[in-house]
């Protein structure tokens, strides 16, 4: 029977300096590390003034992860601005087009469809209303 050699000390410690430096790689991609967002309000929360978005407009409110649009008759969406692709925040509005800093994925801000891959699902809708002049967004809302 033949011996294996045992690991040194060295070896040892370079595998536990590198674990840590090739797990970052995946961090920054994944949900919950690197540049991605906050999770949407899971209960209602106030945005802003209702005057803030114009019909035909849209509003994004990146403190809340929520964009808010009106259409020409006056109704209001909201939708999470979570990129359904790699759960990135998605920090620009351009007119109603919202552009994820990630991979490049737009949705439309008026119906939270998809205008560029590689997202494929819509952004997610969310309850919205005003309320004595406030946009109130959020589950409950």
């Amino acid at each position: 029977m033949s011996a294996r050699p045992s690991a040194t000390r060295r070896t040892v410690l370079r595998g536990a300096a590198v674990a840590p430096v090739a797990g970052l790689g995946a961090a920054a991609c994944s949900p919950t590390g690197g540049t991605t967002a906050r999770a949407t309000p899971t209960a209602p929360v106030e945005l802003g003034s209702e005057s803030e978005v114009p019909k035909g407009g849209a509003r994004l409110y990146r403190d809340h992860d929520v964009v808010v649009s009106r259409s020409d008759d006056g109704t209001l969406k909201a939708y999470s601005s979570i990129c359904t692709h790699a759960g990135c925040a998605i920090n620009k509005l351009d007119g109603t087009t919202l552009i994820c800093p990630c991979h490049g994925s737009e949705f439309d801000a008026m119906t939270g469809r998809v205008l560029r891959d590689p997202a494929t699902e819509p952004l997610h809708e969310l309850p919205v209303k005003a309320e004595r002049g406030t946009i109130v967004a959020g589950p409950g809302a």
